[in-house]
């Protein structure tokens, strides 16, 4: 037994194919860098929404191109994500004769480099949204926003039936290749390097004093642009390589960092962190001035802030405490992420109805 389950610790001598616990921790590490990320963003956005509030509203698209700048930079450089490289680790081109002697510096080739960017960078971004909107049908569908002759009515709770489904059967297919890489069946932890083309493999001596010796020989041989063009594309080459050194030598930093940011702000530990740092009740939002130069409240009590009219549907939002109509207010906040009187970062999550005997 112990002898069929010694390749999970240790690796093969002849493939040198890393254990199952370095390919989960490299996958995590991303995974715990962008809740982290978002938590910092929303801490600006809400100290001061005027200046910082379109990073918030902006985030997903923000991160995927620092993302994309980054996995580039490793991956033409290092043969290997930000994170693979963290751990030592390279990408092997599957059915390359020559991959005994190609060193992690060489980078790897253009159709693994664009294929291996696609499900790095992509792919997360598109499931990120996707989920976002799963989250916003459900939440209509929950407070009926659509009239009940909406044509898209069928279609979407459809879609909101079978995707519990093709999510289960997305991770199931992630996990029973997990099992078989534990078993030794396969040689990817992950699908998604199959279809990239490529398999994970640790980094050798060669690798490591080649990856050190690069930057000094690189600017030994950069010669100097001759034509404008040329020089447009060595500053723009230039800027690039240096915000994504830039984020590599950050990240590479404030990696621990970020994780025990990851983990202090969990769902899973937040009943201990409300047990720890118990603050009192905020007062009401304060008063403002009618008289001023940006009319934003109506005088009467029952009207609605957004649509100037009697409210229907009476719903506060958290943040702020102001009450608007449901409708009104759910669109607003879902497409600006923001209370439309105080401009605080909000999501629809923040929404609650009110209730009086009068109903």
């Amino acid at each position: 037994m112990a002898e069929h389950g010694a390749h999970i610790t240790t690796a093969s001598v002849t493939d040198d194919q890393p254990s199952i616990f370095e390919v989960v921790a490299q996958d995590s590490l991303m995974t715990a860098v962008r809740p982290a990320l978002q938590h910092v963003v929303k801490v600006l956005a809400e100290s001061n929404p005027t200046h910082y509030g379109f990073l918030w509203r902006w985030f997903d698209e923000i991160f995927t191109l620092l993302d994309l700048l980054l996995q580039q930079h490793y991956l033409s450089r290092t043969s290997a994500s930000f994170s693979e490289n963290f751990y030592g680790l390279k990408r092997i081109v599957m059915g390359d004769t020559h991959k005994s002697q190609r060193l992690a510096s060489a980078g790897l080739p253009k159709q693994q480099l664009w294929k291996s960017i696609m499900f790095l960078v992509l792919l997360p971004y598109l499931k990120v949204k996707l989920e976002k909107l799963v989250s916003s049908l459900r939440e209509e569908d929950e407070y009926s926003i659509h009239p009940p002759s909406s044509r898209w009515k069928r279609f979407y709770r459809a879609f909101l039936a079978a995707y519990p489904f093709v999510n289960m059967a997305w991770e199931g297919w992630f996990l029973v290749q997990q099992l078989r890489y534990i078993l030794g069946k396969a040689q990817h932890h992950s699908p998604l390097l199959r279809l990239a083309g490529v398999q994970l493999g640790r980094l050798t001596v060669q690798d490591i004093q080649a990856l050190e010796h690069k930057p000094a020989k690189a600017s030994m041989m950069q010669q100097p642009a001759r034509s404008v063009s040329e020089k447009i594309k060595s500053a723009l080459k230039k800027a690039v390589g240096g915000v994504a050194l830039s984020l590599s030598t950050g990240l590479s930093v404030g990696v621990f960092f970020l994780q025990f940011l990851d983990w202090w702000y969990s769902s899973e530990n937040q009943e201990t962190i409300k047990s720890l740092t118990a603050l009192p009740t905020p007062p009401p939002p304060v008063h403002l001035d009618y008289n001023s130069d940006s009319p934003l409240l109506p005088k009467m009590k029952t009207v609605c802030p957004l649509c100037r009219k009697t409210r229907v549907n009476d719903t506060v939002l958290a943040t702020s405490g102001y009450v608007f109509c449901y409708r009104c207010v759910f669109h607003y906040v879902r497409s600006h992420q923001a209370c439309p009187i105080t401009g605080y970062p909000t999501e629809v999550q923040h929404l609650i109805k009110l209730y009086s005997p009068d109903n």
